[in-house]
């Protein structure tokens, strides 16, 4: 079999452009005659060599270029046919992985394959979730929308990443910086100050031994300080590997005052816009929560979600599998509950899942707004106590001088 590229004339009249599996040229052009299609063009493709290159072997789509590729196919599909529509993606993508794995899906449309099957064979470029999706889409014939609908949502939770990162990054840039100025005062400053007051033969204030006996543990065991710290955090992420450790951890974890609740929220924001979106493209509640539970990264939660799906296949209702696991947010399982019992249960799920995302994000903002001049305090206190202990020896001296 070989791949040849076409321009052609439909039924219509309009020209369109794509690449055709056959034999020979003969054959293409029969193929092209089957789909009300006079070739004006026709040219040995390279989509063979492609699927044989690609398959299997394209790398992960970074989140923002998953969400920029499914954009735009669903705005292409929407004004041409999938082919077409995946060559254009092909041809105009700037970045190499992209390429190689729209290269390796347009090669299997081409040979036959459906969408989803095509980017199955990617490897790990596209979730399963994604491709669960993919499959509803085209088996209900509301792929564009479908896909729309993914887009909205990996556009969503970009923005949701993003402002994870920002609550996370700086604080944590924040601390570390002050933590690298009080550890060079407390290893170089202090020790050269008190060296001025040893030969003085003065008794140094209480808070100034202090500090000097905790730069003198920095400066001589520091080394070992931070060997334990590193085999402390190996072992720690060795244990971590474990599965009953790790259930333990991420179980605890929910259980924090505040990276609990956001844990939680996001889960649960998350399940909902998923079951909804796979409820509107026509597959059962179960297979969502199936898929759904191999996505998330959380053990506890992702062993809440394996039972709700159980309790959904022993006939139980949603709402009351959410209700069993004691995990996810009240507002989720009474809406949830709403939906069931009104037959509402897609957009109550959507309503849902914008509600819990729009409190993640006014609870980020203001715990991001309290957390940095929480630092600042704390690190400015610490630097506070260091300067005064050098002062108080100065000032007892000069008390001294002028009695």
């Amino acid at each position: 079999m070989a791949a040849f590229d076409y321009v052609a004339a439909d039924a219509a009249g309009r020209t369109v452009s794509g690449s055709v599996t056959a034999t020979d040229e003969a054959a293409a052009r029969k193929a092209l005659a089957k789909r009300q299609l006079a070739p004006l063009q026709l040219s040995p493709g390279r989509a063979g060599a492609i699927a044989a290159t690609t398959s299997g072997k394209a790398g992960r789509l970074s989140p923002k270029a998953l969400a920029l590729t499914t954009r735009q196919l669903a705005t292409l599909i929407s004004v041409s046919p999938l082919e077409e529509a995946l060559r254009n993606l092909m041809l105009q993508a700037d970045r190499p992985n992209v390429r190689r794995v729209l290269e390796g899906v347009h090669a299997g449309v081409i040979e036959g394959r459906r969408l989803s099957d095509a980017m199955g064979q990617q490897g790990a470029a596209f979730p399963p979730l994604y491709r669960a999706m993919t499959a509803a889409g085209e088996q209900s014939g509301a792929l564009q929308p479908i896909l729309e609908r993914l887009a909205d949502g990996l556009e969503r939770d970009e923005v949701v990443r993003g402002k994870v990162l920002t609550a996370l990054v700086y604080p944590c840039v924040l601390a570390v910086v002050a933590l690298g100025v009080i550890v060079a005062m407390m290893t170089y400053i202090v020790p050269k100050v008190v060296d001025q007051f040893d030969s003085m033969g003065q008794t140094l204030p209480l808070l100034t031994r202090l500090v000097i006996g905790l730069s003198d543990l920095m400066r001589d065991w520091g080394w070992l300080m931070a060997l334990i710290l590193a085999a402390v955090v190996a072992a720690g992420l060795i244990a971590r590997r474990r599965e009953a450790v790790r259930l333990r951890l991420d179980a605890w974890v929910l259980r924090l005052p505040l990276v609990g609740r956001l844990t939680r929220d996001l889960h649960g924001a998350r399940m909902a816009r998923t079951l909804s979106t796979m409820i509107a493209a026509g597959l059962p509640v179960l297979e969502g929560l199936t898929i759904t539970a191999r996505t998330v990264s959380n053990r506890a939660l992702r062993r809440a979600t394996e039972q709700m799906a159980e309790a959904v296949r022993e006939g139980g209702g949603l709402s009351v599998a959410m209700r069993r696991a004691e995990v996810f947010p009240p507002i989720l399982v009474y809406m949830t509950a709403s939906g069931e019992s009104s037959g509402r249960l897609e957009p109550m799920l959507e309503r849902a899942a914008d509600y819990l995302e729009r409190e993640f994000s006014n609870f980020t903002a203001v715990m991001l707004s309290l957390l940095e001049p929480a630092i600042i305090v704390v690190m400015g206190g610490i630097v506070a106590v260091i300067v005064l202990s050098i002062l108080l020896p100065i000032l007892q001296i000069n008390t001294l001088a002028l009695g």
